[in-house]
């Protein structure tokens, strides 16, 4: 490409990005460069606010719009898929980079809990054929590639522009994300221990024994103190499809 034509063209793309920080190419209009301006910021936003419509509700238009175009400056995607800039656009904000904009606390974990519904709504992954297993005890378990379990500082199922905390829960709220049958993604919220039950299963290859007997441990009690509630847990998670052999 020649010199000058590939300086022009880089001239263009960087003030499009951030017009408010770079000089606009010499010699174009600037009614033309506006419509570039809005035709590609625009399509950013609008994909932007419809993988994250709750986020973008409950910041208001304009911080919206003000964390949209931080983004669309500053971050350097690492994929040039469109399918993939939501997922982007969650790592920019667990990265900090938007924190110079002074926006609230509980924003990176409100985007991933949306991420997580459009992920599991868009995987190729096929939910395991549901059979009865007596045998979990002895069997190495697996979690369903469309069952996550969740854990976030911030009340996030509950955040909404009526609903802006100040400040995270004493607490962790813990929640199971799984795309079922019906090719809906639900999120049921999750006790401590089956939380870690299952983030036991996520990580280990093990069977159901050793991952009560890690869970025991935990707990500071023997593993008979367990078992029988714990196996009989183990069978309903493979029964509702999160675990399966």
């Amino acid at each position: 490409m020649d010199k000058t034509l590939e300086q022009q063209l880089l001239c263009l793309a960087h003030y499009v990005r951030d017009p408010a920080g770079c000089a606009p190419p010499p010699g174009m209009e600037a009614r033309r460069l506006a419509i570039y301006r809005r035709l590609f910021y625009g399509n950013i936003e609008a994909m932007l606010a419809s993988g994250f419509p709750v986020l973008s509700a409950s910041l208001g238009s304009a911080d919206w719009h003000r964390l949209v175009q931080d983004f669309y400056a500053h971050y350097r995607c690492q994929t040039p898929l469109f399918t993939e800039l939501a997922s982007e656009f969650v790592l920019y904000l667990e990265q900090g980079a938007g924190d110079g904009l002074k926006l609230p606390q509980w924003l990176s974990e409100l985007a991933h809990y949306e991420r997580v519904e459009s992920v599991l709504l868009l995987s190729n992954a096929q939910p395991a054929a549901v059979q009865p297993m007596t045998a979990t005890l002895d069997t190495v378990l697996a979690l369903s590639d469309l069952a996550w379990p969740l854990a976030y500082q911030w009340p996030v199922c509950d955040i909404g522009p009526g609903h802006l905390p100040k400040h995270p829960l004493p607490e962790p709220t813990l929640l199971l994300a799984q795309r079922k049958a019906d090719h809906k993604v639900h999120f049921s919220r999750l006790a401590p221990l089956v939380y870690t039950l299952l983030v036991s299963v996520q990580h280990q290859q093990w069977t159901g024994r050793q991952h009560l007997a890690a869970l025991a441990d935990s707990m500071g009690v023997t593993l008979d103190a367990v078992l029988p509630q714990g196996q009989a847990l183990l069978e309903q998670l493979v029964v509702q499809g999160v675990i399966s052999g």
